[in-house]
């Protein structure tokens, strides 16, 4: 069974919206260097993520915008061949964040959302 592990938002002014949810939701921010510009980790005020707000350039250029859950899959190959299969398409190629991998992916409807797959230690 496969949970939802993370979220982000890929926006054109990532800077504004970030304002927004701090604060509508009290979140704080946390920079990460993109080479040239920074998205944005979200905070609980105990800092605990919450998810990211990132802009629509560079390796997000292609992602559509709105909010993207990332579910977490026990095979990102697999689980990409049966959603491409049931008639799902890729955005952009597999990624990693350290061991990790993932995909976003819309689903038939034209829906976004991620496949996540948690590498070893």
């Amino acid at each position: 069974m496969s949970e939802a592990s993370w979220c982000d938002i890929t926006t054109e002014n990532a800077e504004a919206l970030v304002e927004f949810y701090e604060k509508v939701m009290g979140w704080k921010k946390e920079p990460v260097d993109m080479g040239g510009y920074s998205d944005y980790v979200m905070m609980k005020p105990d800092g605990t993520p919450v998810g990211g707000i990132c802009h629509k350039k560079g390796v997000n250029e292609t992602l559509p915008g709105g909010w993207i859950n990332y579910f977490t899959v026990a095979n990102l190959s697999n689980s990409l061949e049966h959603a491409e299969s049931l008639g799902g398409k890729r955005v952009g190629d597999v990624r990693h964040h350290g061991k990790d991998s993932f995909c976003v992916i819309l689903d038939p409807t034209g829906a976004p959302c991620a496949l996540y797959e948690k590498g070893s230690d």
